[in-house]
């Protein structure tokens, strides 16, 4: 079976950002389109800024969150473009494997 072709660079810091319950939940408090602080997304969690940050990093280094400052403050933002590159990406899977599995049904049943 060939590598999928649906995105040049490799989808590999998408899923590996998005497999950490951290980084998921930061994620999911972000994709309601509002920006937020470092300070209120360490609002009821038992971590402190300094572990959110990282996360956040590594969500930014992935592409799934982009950071601007304001003032003294950095606020982060969801960008759902990575994650539909990360959904392209398993769709072509899904056809590769849908595909091969229909051959395979074919040959079995012939």
């Amino acid at each position: 079976m060939s590598q999928p072709e649906c995105r040049a660079a490799d989808p590999a810091p998408i899923f590996a950002a998005l497999g950490d319950p951290t980084r998921l939940s930061l994620l999911t408090r972000l994709s309601d389109g509002q920006s937020r602080s470092i300070a209120s997304l360490s609002v009821d969690t038992r971590l402190t800024r300094q572990a959110i940050t990282k996360h956040l990093h590594v969500l930014e280094s992935a592409g799934l969150v982009t950071s601007s400052r304001i003032g003294r403050e950095s606020r982060f933002a969801f960008q759902p473009d990575a994650v539909a590159e990360a959904k392209a990406y398993l769709d072509t899977v899904s056809r590769q494997w849908d595909d091969a599995l229909s051959r395979l049904r074919a040959f079995v049943e012939a």
